[in-house]
């Protein structure tokens, strides 16, 4: 009965307990624990488990639970060390067997291979970070997949090259070779790789002393840098916080191994990218956790080694971009105008291009204008030295009649000199007078063909200053005969002060002639009452020259003073109507203005004209 009683409890325990004991001895389905050969604090591993973490963290399905171990085995390598971390992961995962392992760096390769049949068995491996030597050497053996990481001697000396066009040194700045767990494979191929370049070895040297020596090295050298754990004295380092320690008095460009190392010091070269290296390590892990076999996913060589250069240092040591590897990324390049502001820089350039093209076509329409302002004034001479010969035409019997006076004086004079040179006894001092008269007389005349064909003469416009009280008293000059002829009186109320103008004379005695003609001719028709014309001077507060010129004649109806200003415009029988068109026109072009002023006893027009210059005699 007991023995069945047994037998019973076993069979008890098989059926519900042998399905739980199975589970726990089962890896977990979605659980990484990755091996990291460096310390906690590495930028480097940091940014591979980083770029492992965001890739887990994007991929669809059920969640991942990553577990990370690092073992800081640059600083300790001990049997005693490694026993302990055997024995601390032993108890660590004992009923937590993750589904995949990821190493990280050969070192922790060699160690994941070794403990894996005691502490791991059955669970597929992933390596990151391993050289395709470090591989052949291990043969991982089954049920291992990773990505190869190829850092050639060759790549370094190709950026080496390119950042020292003329390199002939390169010196060697890292760890000892035997204890670097990274790099240490570079040094086999240093013979083959260098023909042509001494190589100055640095390695292995005190910080001190290192920092002595790459202060001084010979020119056209260039740095190579793999990177320093321990100066040999136990004084220990990140490589990043290394290289910070000697990069500040280095008189050559350091090449670098790692993206890590672009920014605190060198100036690039075909450095591994962590991340990528991380990113490249979860793609395989993820294909393992959904089911396919590690044995099955052959290792290929990763995209984690790559040209990338500090745009900084290249400005330091007068790189260009053209110098670079083909395919090479800058890093830290400072932006242009064009790259910060691209749009405000289009918009600018778009703005300033309509606007020459603005600016361009006001310039060929201010041409345009120019060309036919000039034209404008050229028919405007033309047309007022054609009103001037139509007014001289009209004033043609007086002018003829003032020439006639000292030309009939003279005829008289000349007689009766003949007749006393002709008597038996000449008398020489009356003789001397009627040659004085003679001499008066031609003067006279040729002051008046002298006004007449300065008048006449079509001139381009020569402005000059000029006094418009004496544009007055030759206007006036010029009147004077046909004024008497139609008995009008010319008057005139000029100031003392000289009225300095800027102008033609010839245009501002025609605008005054023009003026005092309508005058006369509006007078001439009154029956009766004063017959004159009044012409006054004076300067105003506001530095203008101004001249009022008044008739006495029947005025101008109220009508008509819209209009008299208008081309064509006139209330006389033969005349053109251009007359006062062309004097303001003429006013206006120096800077002044005519005015019209009706009253019942008469018209007065007004010029005002800015002064040049107020002389007081």
């Amino acid at each position: 009965m007991r023995a069945a009683r047994s037998q019973l409890v076993v069979v008890w325990i098989v059926l519900f307990l042998g399905p739980c004991l199975a589970l726990a001895a089962e890896p977990a389905r979605r659980s990484i624990l990755v091996l990291d050969q460096s310390e906690a604090k590495s930028a480097f591993y940091n940014a591979v488990f980083f770029g492992l973490r965001s890739t887990v963290s994007k991929a669809s399905g059920e969640p991942v639970n990553i577990y990370i171990e690092t073992f800081d085995l640059s600083r300790f390598k001990s049997e005693l060390y490694e026993a302990s971390l055997k024995s601390h992961l032993r108890t660590k995962y004992t009923d937590r067997q993750p589904g995949v392992i990821v190493t990280v760096g050969g070192e922790a390769l060699k160690m994941a291979l070794r403990w894996r049949a005691e502490l791991w068995p059955n669970v597929p491996l992933v390596f990151s970070l391993v050289s395709e030597q470090t591989i052949s050497r291990l043969n991982p053996g089954p049920d291992v997949t990773g990505s190869l990481v190829r850092l050639r001697f060759e790549d370094m000396l190709t950026a080496a090259r390119a950042v020292v066009p003329d390199l002939t040194q390169l010196a060697l700045v890292g760890d000892a070779w035997d204890t670097q767990t990274v790099y240490g494979d570079l040094k086999d191929e240093i013979p083959a790789a260098t023909d042509g370049v001494a190589i100055i070895d640095l390695v292995g040297l005190p910080m001190s002393e290192l920092r002595t020596r790459v202060a001084a090295l010979p020119p056209r050298t260039a740095i190579a840098y793999t990177g320093i754990y321990s100066d040999g004295h136990d004084t220990f380092y990140s490589p990043l916080e290394a290289l910070g320690h000697f990069a500040d008095v280095a008189n050559a460009p350091i090449v670098g191994t790692a993206e890590t190392f672009v920014g605190p010091g060198a100036i690039g070269g075909f450095v591994m990218m962590p991340a990528r290296i991380g990113q490249e390590a979860a793609q395989l892990a993820l294909r393992i956790l959904d089911g396919e076999s590690a044995s099955q996913i052959p290792v290929t060589l990763g995209n984690s080694v790559q040209p990338v250069f500090d745009w900084r240092q290249m400005q330091r040591w007068g790189v260009k971009e053209s110098d670079l590897p083909p395919d090479s990324e800058t890093l830290f390049r400072e932006p242009g105008l064009w790259e910060l502001y691209a749009w405000q820089m289009a918009a600018i350039v778009a703005v300033t291009g309509l606007q020459s093209l603005l600016i361009t076509a006001l310039l060929y329409q201010r041409r345009g204008r120019r060309a036919a302002e000039g034209n404008a004034r050229q028919r405007m001479t033309e047309l007022a030295h054609v009103n001037r010969q139509a007014t001289v035409g009209q004033l043609s019997a007086s002018i003829a009649h003032e020439l006639n006076q000292p030309l009939g004086s003279i005829y008289n004079n000349v007689e009766a000199a003949t007749l006393n040179l002709s008597s038996p006894n000449p008398n020489l001092e009356e003789i001397g007078a009627i040659l004085h008269d003679i001499k008066r007389d031609d003067q006279r005349a040729s002051e008046v063909i002298r006004r007449l064909r300065r008048f006449l003469t079509l001139n381009t416009v020569e402005r000059h200053e000029m006094d418009l009280n004496e544009a007055v008293r030759e206007v006036f000059g010029i009147l004077s005969m046909q004024a008497a002829a139609r008995d009008v009186r010319l008057h005139s109320k000029l100031t003392q002060q000289r009225l300095r103008v800027k102008g033609d004379p010839i245009q501002i005695q025609q605008v005054i002639l023009n003026l005092v003609v309508n005058g006369i001719e509006a007078v001439s028709g009154a029956s009766n009452g004063i017959r004159e014309i009044v012409c006054t001077s004076w300067a105003s507060d506001r530095d203008l020259a101004l001249l009022s010129i008044r008739d006495s004649g029947p005025g101008i109806a109220p009508d008509h003073l819209e209009k008299i200003f208008e081309p064509f415009f006139t209330t006389k029988e033969q005349g053109m109507g251009m007359g006062l068109c062309i004097s303001r026109t003429i006013i206006e072009a120096h800077g002044g203005s005519l005015s019209v002023e009706g009253r019942p006893n008469g018209a007065v027009f007004h010029i005002h004209l800015p002064l040049a210059q107020l002389e007081r005699t």
